[in-house]
């Protein structure tokens, strides 16, 4: 598992998203100017422990967590397209509900919370900057279940069509990396700035070192998504295939595993397995 050097991150990669977003005035800005609201005052709070290490060790850390006026907000950057994007904006959503409960709080004194996406493609392909979803009731749409959570997800790809001068900015330096604006142009600023700072070095090689050994407990373990010592089973079954195709041009089975990453155990009983298909054959 190998990770970006300091010197090539940029403003979209997930550490240094979060780190620049501790900056309240900047957060607190960037909010408000999503949003369309007023936030009084941020705090940013830990995830209960029992919560944050639950989570990490299923590889999820939130973004950015921060309090402010009575609710909660998670922001996320996402740079690669997934098709569970949904479900994982209702997997944080638990996140952040379970952390006001485990704090003491009743079910009814649950925190309006705000679960946000900025992503660098089009997540629904409907070509529109943002999508706002809020739970209604679909016989009639005028009916809102006020549970208090609204998720929004932000595609930089179309920035141009976003009719907030300043939301396009934001999204355009998302896409292009170029800032535009007095906010984009602080933002840029602090990422170089950071990018130069001994403490944030440290700390970016502090995470690098954690999730490194949370990863290499997920592949010992095989816990990760039907991963078998590191396989998906598509990937098992095809390096299978690719072993099967240098065993039938004479490669040998040590050279076939290096390629392969398959066990060599496993290569000399595909070996078998070819001898005794010829011999039944012949």
């Amino acid at each position: 598992m190998t990770f970006k050097p300091v010197e090539e991150l940029t403003f979209t990669d997930d550490f240094m998203f979060g780190y620049v977003l501790r900056d309240p005035e900047i957060c607190k800005t960037l909010l408000e100017t999503l949003l369309g609201i007023q936030i009084e005052h941020l705090e940013y709070p830990e995830l209960q422990k029992s919560i944050s290490s639950f989570y990490e060790s299923k590889g999820v850390r939130l973004d950015v967590y921060i309090k402010g006026s009575n609710r909660v907000f998670d922001i996320e950057i996402q740079n690669d397209f997934q098709l569970a994007l949904p479900r994982r904006t209702r997997y944080y959503q638990s996140m952040i509900d379970m952390d006001d409960l485990l704090k003491g709080a009743d079910y009814s004194q649950l925190n309006d919370s705000f679960v946000i996406f900025v992503c660098q493609f089009d997540p629904f392909n409907a070509d529109l900057p943002c999508y706002t979803f809020k739970n209604l009731c679909l016989e009639n749409k005028n009916i809102e279940l006020s549970d208090g959570t609204t998720k929004v997800i932000f595609n930089s790809s179309a920035y141009e069509k976003e009719n907030n001068l300043e939301i396009s900015a934001f999204l355009k330096y998302i896409k292009t990396k170029v800032p535009t604006s007095n906010f984009t142009d602080r933002l840029h600023r602090l990422v170089e700035e950071h990018k130069l700072n001994n403490k944030f070095k440290n700390e970016y090689l502090a995470m690098n070192l954690h999730d490194r050994d949370i990863t290499r407990k997920a592949f010992q373990e095989g816990e990760t998504s039907g991963i078998e010592k590191g396989f998906s089973q598509g990937a098992e079954q095809k390096a299978i295939e690719t072993a099967k195709n240098l065993l039938k041009y004479g490669d040998s089975i040590e050279k076939i595993s290096m390629i392969t990453g398959l066990p060599l155990e496993k290569v000399q009983q595909l070996q078998a397995e070819i001898k005794e298909s010829v011999c039944k054959n012949s």
